[in-house]
């Protein structure tokens, strides 16, 4: 939510206007639902604290291989959902957006696949056809020059694996997160995604998150139990939100016509 409130306010990713208002959600709990913060991961936690201190956003979060959750990769879908530009500036805004805390590559190609899975089903596509879709724009984005001497093929091919059947534990390791909701994404009802991505265990909110993201994009809002809504918490949050997000779109489509 403070992704989405600072691209519709910015009309633009502004990594510095983004940092403060997750800064602002540390502390004062900006865009949680009573204002409740809780469970905040270990390396966004470190990179809130380090800019907090006056560390510039682009040097607070780590970068090592072991700073690989999926706080980056759990949050990035409204970036999807907003920006109209071409796949390769999506793919370079997922990169900034998990640079904000968490700062190594293999997490923001997981945040570049999700962002072009989540434009390839809003575009249409079947699930699996939209994942690789996705997958082979990213192998042509990063062959291009933009990306020569970057190890991010590397990561893809190699430590993300997209092709390939990934043994999914619902671990907080964003490799994991990524395969687990493409796992659950097999089922074949937003329902039983959402439960299928929580009976794998550990990681249990942020890998249903992160399914559920793309579930909502494929299955749609009428899909959603209504039980579910009902009990739904900070619908008052979202709810304006939404409508700018809607404002924002048909204000573009007015422009291109």
């Amino acid at each position: 939510l403070a992704l989405l409130a600072s691209l519709l306010h910015c009309q633009q990713f502004d990594m510095q206007d983004y940092a403060q208002r997750l800064v602002n959600w540390y502390q004062v709990g900006y865009m949680a639902v009573d204002y409740q913060v809780f469970d905040v991961g270990v390396q966004t936690a470190q990179a809130l604290r380090k800019i907090l201190l006056g560390v510039p956003v682009e040097q607070a979060a780590l970068n090592d291989e072991h700073a690989n959750g999926n706080g980056a990769l759990m949050r990035v879908l409204p970036l999807a959902l907003w920006h109209q530009g071409s796949d390769a500036e999506l793919v370079r805004l997922a990169h900034l957006q998990s640079h904000v805390t968490h700062a190594h590559l293999r997490s923001k190609v997981c945040c570049a696949l999700y962002c072009l899975w989540a434009r390839r089903l809003l575009q249409g596509m079947e699930k699996d056809e939209a994942w690789n879709h996705a997958v082979a724009t990213l192998r042509q984005i990063y062959h291009g020059a933009d990306y020569q001497g970057s190890e991010v093929i590397t990561e893809l091919e190699w430590n993300i694996r997209p092709d390939e059947v990934y043994q999914c534990t619902g671990s907080g390791y964003v490799v994991d997160c990524l395969h687990s909701a493409r796992l659950a994404m097999q089922q074949n009802s937003f329902e039983d995604v959402i439960k299928t991505a929580i009976a794998l265990g550990k990681d249990t909110d942020t890998t249903a998150c992160v399914a559920g993201g793309v579930a909502g994009i494929y299955f749609g809002v009428r899909q959603i139990p209504q039980r579910w809504l009902h009990a739904l918490r900070g619908k008052e949050v979202v709810a304006p939100l939404l409508q700018q997000l809607q404002h924002h779109h048909r204000n573009l489509a007015d422009v291109q016509d």
